[in-house]
């Protein structure tokens, strides 16, 4: 059956099947089974390096699946899919009655549609129910846009450590939870 929708005026018509429905993003915690394609998605995120990032510095952000399971140990991860696919991914750890946001990657196809927004949702959610007062993430001073996300969620720049990682400085946000 084919739906049809007015127009404002009443006159026009326009038929909904060639339109594209919406596509669910769906947000839950991984299995085993999603392992090989959690690997994959880091993978096209860090390969090749971004510009300004160092090639060892990506290459240490595509786990092999058996890296990735290590990766696992005291960590809880979300993926996000659509149409069935992993597109992003999130770890978050407890600590301290403190949740730690770690390993964030969001495919570049799927990249300013809510994806990263959705996962750091679900981590804080997960926070919640472990009782967690804040959650904090680190990102290196390079990506801009992770600053904006985390700005944009209400993270609070809590401070910088300079030449930390890979001689780069890293900045630490955090929000109360």
């Amino acid at each position: 059956m084919v739906a049809e929708q007015a127009s404002v005026r009443g006159s026009e018509r326009s038929d909904s099947s060639t339109e594209k429905p919406p596509v669910a993003l769906i947000v839950e915690r991984i299995t085993h089974q999603d392992v090989p394609a959690i690997c994959g998605l880091y993978k096209k995120v860090w390969d090749p390096a971004p510009q300004g990032i160092a090639t060892e510095h990506a290459k240490a952000w595509q786990p092999t699946p058996l890296e990735f399971t290590s990766w696992m140990e005291g960590v809880t991860y979300f993926a996000a899919r659509k149409n069935g696919h992993v597109v992003g991914v999130v770890g978050c750890e407890l600590r301290h009655a403190s949740c730690r946001i770690v390993h964030l990657a969001v495919d570049p196809e799927t990249r300013r549609q809510g994806v990263a927004t959705a996962l750091i949702g679900a981590a804080s959610e997960w926070a919640k129910k472990g009782n967690a007062s804040s959650i904090w993430v680190d990102t290196l001073a390079p990506f801009v846009s992770a600053t904006a996300l985390f700005t944009h969620l209400g993270f609070a720049r809590a401070g910088v450590l300079h030449r930390h990682e890979w001689n780069d400085d890293v900045n630490l946000f955090e929000r109360i939870l």
